[in-house]
């Protein structure tokens, strides 16, 4: 079952599963794949996926490649390393920068793919390369940042397609015992110091952890309000914003105005914990985070996907804004306008 390799703890059976534990066999497994025209879901850790309880009928691919090489200020990590892992061994070898994405579940494949962001920090910003398989030329090519087509946070040319497989990526950090520049206002409080100060890296660490916890966003299988992917609803951007919103936290983009989607989802009527008592309560909001989905223990897919759509569809009704899926959706087919398709190298 699928289910098992995923944190919101859905999905049916695989097809056919295989371990991918070097690049080179997860390359070959693909190509394969690719060549008997067999569909592929290739996986992380599954922090960022959503399947269908149908399963999925082809060849599903876990990475689990494990190689993470430090030099001098450069750090390489192969697409299957644990991510927060890659946190504590840089900070571990004396290199800050990664410090406020710590705690954050899933692969380091996903990083790239997502932008992941967290607290001030950017994924692009750190990224020095990556290597990539891409899978309509047959090719396997070193990429610089500025092919990635990053523009904001959770934005990437990896992002619903399954064209590219990320096998690698290099960071490039910062040789010092301290964080750069907190830009967090809530972070920079929990650190009792001011917005664009610095901080010892691994006292950023742990305040990261201890706001993730107090969120629910630090994997814990005895606590429900984990099981989700996280950030269900990404934060809309929109060229302008509608008079109804006018009171919704906003920050510029390259693509217009980002609203908060969890102040969206709050002010239509859904606070922490809504969806307890709808239903069999079943799925619900998490009761820490608005924008996490949680499975409650025995939810199915289908469940989740209708709830998702009552609170997109009673957001719309709200402020005329249309919230959309921030993580991967395979087989889950009710009505997003984004493509229903895994990103190739899953968090």
């Amino acid at each position: 079952m699928l289910a098992g390799l995923t944190t919101m703890r859905l999905g049916g059976l695989a097809g056919e599963y295989e371990v991918a534990r070097t690049p080179e066999h997860l390359v070959a497994l693909i190509r394969e794949a690719d060549a008997a025209s067999k569909p592929v879901l290739v996986m992380g850790g599954g922090s960022n996926l959503v399947v269908g309880d149908q399963g999925f009928e082809g060849l599903v691919v876990r990475v689990a490649t494990s190689r993470l090489d430090v030099h001098g200020e450069d750090v390489t990590v192969d697409a299957g390393v644990e991510w927060d892992t890659v946190v504590e061994t840089s900070l571990d070898a004396g290199l800050a920068g990664l410090e406020p994405l710590s705690g954050i579940p899933g692969s380091t494949g996903g990083t790239p793919v997502q932008n992941v962001g967290a607290y001030g920090a950017l994924t692009s910003e750190l990224l020095r390369h990556l290597t990539v398989y891409d899978r309509v030329t047959g090719t396997v090519e070193r990429w610089a940042p500025d092919r990635c087509g990053f523009g904001s946070h959770r934005q990437s040319v990896f992002k619903h397609t399954d064209r590219y497989v990320v096998l690698d990526v290099t960071f490039r950090l910062t040789r010092s015992t301290r964080s750069g520049p907190i830009r967090y206002a809530g972070l920079a409080e929990r650190l009792g110091i001011v917005p664009g100060a610095t901080a010892p890296s691994t006292e950023v660490r742990e305040a990261v952890l201890a706001l993730r916890r107090e969120r629910g966003m630090i994997l814990d299988a005895d606590d429900h309000d984990t099981w989700s992917v996280g950030s269900f609803f990404i934060n809309p951007v929109l060229a302008s914003v509608p008079d109804t919103a006018r009171d919704c936290p906003r920050y510029p983009d390259p693509g217009g105005t980002k609203l908060s989607a969890a102040w969206l989802i709050d002010h239509a009527g859904f606070p922490r914990g809504y969806g307890r008592d709808r239903g069999r309560g079943a799925v619900a909001l998490s009761s820490k985070h608005t924008l996490a989905v949680t499975n409650r223990g025995t939810a199915t897919t289908a469940e989740v996907m209708e709830f998702a759509a009552h609170i997109r569809d009673g957001v719309e009704r709200r402020f005329g804004i249309r919230l959309g899926p921030e993580c991967d959706l395979v087989n889950c087919k009710f009505g997003w306008s984004a493509p229903e398709t895994l990103d190739s190298a899953s968090a």
